[in-house]
């Protein structure tokens, strides 16, 4: 190469992100991702191996074709250096691509230039990043303009690029590695083939990420590249649980981002590698680097070092260093203070003043410093309040009544629980709102992007008929070709469409059976809290404190159980015990009990939704057995039914269905209804996901007396 005795650069400049009297949502520190080249002026050849650095941040070169890609925020000072030329500085100011024009002279020029866009290519791409972050159906929608608009083979890879991106963002990982993908065919390109690994990550085919990172070849990366593939590696490797292979891939991306002072990546690694040791229960370890982290993040920015403190607070949880993490909080809110008034912070992001307070709050709970938790828990509420934060709301309402319930106040814990009630119903109601917007923001996307596959389609089909126009045989081939494509295109998009509706038909389930166990759970602790009430009313102090013990017991289980949709037979088996003998001991004059397991079967093989054998118990004693005029029977028993299969037998001998339905008020009809048809409505979602494994059965038994009783038959399969 020559020597160049000076240096022009041309700014060509395709667009700006700028919003005219619009607040964009920000993510972390605003960085954005810029593309140049660098060529030499005279015969427009590029230069390669010309080293692009952001001074104090991130690194790379360029490749062959004279490209390269950096990561950058405004006001980023580029710096770009060859051992054939002069440095040159250029201070980023928007994300417009960059053209350095290296040629012989006598000066040192430096010119800006707008390139007029107007209906071309570059001026839809343009307008796709524009709308990437806040319209996926506007983006999508000038993306397929460029695409009819793509003149070459490098056009098209962009476009399809950039379709990935804007599908990785709105988080619709199927339709971004085939858009990678069909990017890739059109034109290889190293930080393209990154990107496709981290889609199958982030769709959960971690076999199709290692397989894509590793056929990157080290050698031919540049110093940023190479860090994310070993960042890449270390996350696959973490998510199947391979430890040490994790840690050894972070470690030498660290030791990259070290040496080349790529502080924002020193930084990162630093934090993964300290979630490393914490999984393999190294707390020293993952301790110091924790530390290394949030003392590099300071010196990138205020919300890099937020970050990272959140996360030293989450590891200062999870080793119950729970004054520690207090004091983690506290500061951590204080800064928030100050990000909050140069950027938007989201609900979705874990730099919200409603998380950092409720997080306080279930750090005292935890530390049993129960009157400190609740200023942080209804702080926690009124922030969400204010921010129409829904999630966090219903979590530090629900802690909130765990901390008045600890603390024996119990009307309180009652107020608490009928909000946290309110909460999950405004929570459920917006999450069916959003399972259909969803629905139907997927089959927009998938529409749009088979109008755009057809294009493609079309466009390659064009191009090989112009090229092949004077062979007819050839193109009636093409045809052919064509034609099964568009038939593979399209099986492939029924596939899709049956994949999201399958997993839309589970979110919903998920949703609902969360919103019942929701529902169930306050419903028993409130009929709890009576019995509890009541008795002190009527018993001595020695005795009342007993049965609180006793309650305590039972409230704990239930809390422990409430998330799980099922939990070994064992534990169900301990939870009715201490129900039944609660009961008992409230009514002991009104009935005695037997609970008898066979010897033959094993407990903890057999799994069975929480909760679900106590209503039918309540219903025995409050319905049946009570009003009984004698002193009753409620016999439970647990049988072997056949192999892998056992029955659960609910019998008493009181006054039975028909007697009890006489006795009962509109009111208590109206709540025994709701009862049951909870637990019929879970069991009916259950057996839908899990192949009908549980199976109830409700009868009168078969006898002359005038009380007649119940018999509720519960028959449980094993998995």
């Amino acid at each position: 190469m020559k020597f160049f005795k000076y240096i022009s650069i041309l700014l060509v400049i395709f667009a700006s992100l700028k919003a005219n009297g619009q607040n964009y949502n920000y993510k972390e520190d605003a960085s954005f991702t810029v593309k140049g080249i660098v060529k030499d002026s005279e015969d427009n050849s590029p230069i390669s191996d010309v080293e692009i650095q952001v001074n104090g941040g991130n690194y790379t070169t360029t490749l062959l074709d004279g490209t390269f890609r950096i990561k950058v925020k405004k006001g980023d000072e580029v710096i770009i250096s060859h051992k054939d030329f002069e440095t040159v500085y250029y201070i980023i100011k928007d994300d417009d691509d960059i053209t350095v024009e290296v040629h012989p002279a006598e000066t040192t020029n430096y010119t800006f230039k707008k390139k007029n866009k107007e209906n071309t290519f570059e001026s839809a791409i343009d307008s796709a990043k524009i709308y990437k972050t806040t319209s996926a159906e506007k983006s999508i929608q000038f993306l397929t303009e460029s695409i009819a608009k793509s003149k070459s083979v490098q056009q098209n890879a962009e476009a399809f690029e950039l379709l990935a991106d804007v599908n990785m963002y709105w988080k619709q990982y199927d339709l971004a590695t085939t858009n990678y993908r069909i990017s890739l065919k059109n034109q290889a390109n190293v930080d393209v083939r990154l990107k496709l690994a981290k889609a199958y990550f982030f769709n959960n085919n971690l076999s199709k990420s290692l397989e894509e990172y590793d056929a990157l070849n080290t050698g031919k990366l540049s110093n940023w590249q190479q860090i994310l593939k070993q960042e890449g590696l270390g996350d696959v490797y973490l998510k199947q649980n391979k430890i040490e292979k994790a840690k050894n891939a972070y470690a030498i991306g660290l030791a990259i981002a070290k040496d080349n002072k790529i502080t924002v990546k020193i930084a990162e690694l630093n934090a993964k590698i300290g979630q490393v040791y914490t999984q393999s229960g190294n707390a020293q370890e993952a301790e110091n680097y924790l530390e290394n982290s949030v003392t590099v993040a300071s010196k990138v920015n205020k919300t890099k070092e937020v970050e990272q403190k959140v996360k030293f607070a989450d590891f200062q949880n999870t080793n119950r260093a729970y004054s520690k993490e207090i004091e983690t909080r506290k500061q951590i809110i204080k800064d928030i203070n100050s990000i909050e008034k140069d950027s938007i912070i989201t609900n979705e992001s874990p730099l919200t003043k409603q998380k950092q307070n409720y997080k306080i709050g279930n750090a005292y709970y935890l530390s049993n410093n129960l009157d400190a938790a609740i200023p942080y828990l209804e702080e926690s509420i009124e922030e969400a309040n204010k921010k129409e934060d829904l999630i966090v709301k219903k979590d530090a309402t629900k802690k909130l009544a765990d901390v008045f319930v600890a603390s024996g106040n119990f009307e309180k814990a009652k107020e608490a629980f009928n909000a946290y009630t309110e909460a999950v119903d405004q929570l459920y109601i917006k999450k069916e709102q959003e399972i259909s917007q969803a629905a139907r923001f997927s089959k927009s996307i998938a529409e749009k992007q088979n109008r755009i596959l057809s294009l493609e389609n079309d466009r390659q089909l064009t191009l090989s008929q112009m090229q092949l126009s004077d062979e007819k045989n050839k193109r009636q081939q093409l045809i052919i070709y064509s034609l099964i494509g568009g038939l593979f295109l399209l099986v492939i998009t029924a596939y899709l469409m049956f994949k999201n509706i399958k997993q839309q038909k589970l979110a919903n389930n998920l949703l609902a059976l969360k919103s019942l166990r929701s529902q169930m759970n306050p419903h028993f602790i409130f009929n709890a809290l009576n019995s509890v009430n009541s008795f002190i009313a009527t018993n001595d102090e020695r005795t009342a404190n007993k049965y609180l013990s006793d309650f305590s017991k039972l409230m704990r289980a239930v809390l422990e159980n409430s998330e799980e949709d099922f939990i070994p037979l064992e534990k169900e088996i301990q939870l009715i015990e201490l129900y039944t003998k609660l009961e008992h001991f409230r009514f002991k004059d009104k009935f005695d009990y037997t609970i008898s397991v066979e010897d033959t079967i094993d407990v903890e093989a057999y799994k069975i939704p929480p909760m679900l054998l106590q209503p039918y118990i309540e219903n025995a004693v409050w319905h049946g057995l009570r009003y009984k005029e004698e002193k009753g029977i409620l016999d439970i028993t647990i049988t072997k039914k056949r192999k892998d299969e056992i029955e659960i037998t609910i019998a008493d001998n009181g006054i039975g269905r028909k007697k009890s339905k006489a006795l009962k008020t509109e009111n208590q009809k109206k709540h025994n209804s709701k009862g049951l048809g909870n637990i019929k409505k879970r069991v009916t979602i259950l057996n839908e996901m899990y192949k009908d494994k549980v199976d109830i059965n409700i009868e009168d038994n078969l006898t002359d007396a005038e009380d007649v009783g119940t018999k509720v038959i519960v028959t449980l399969k094993k998995d």
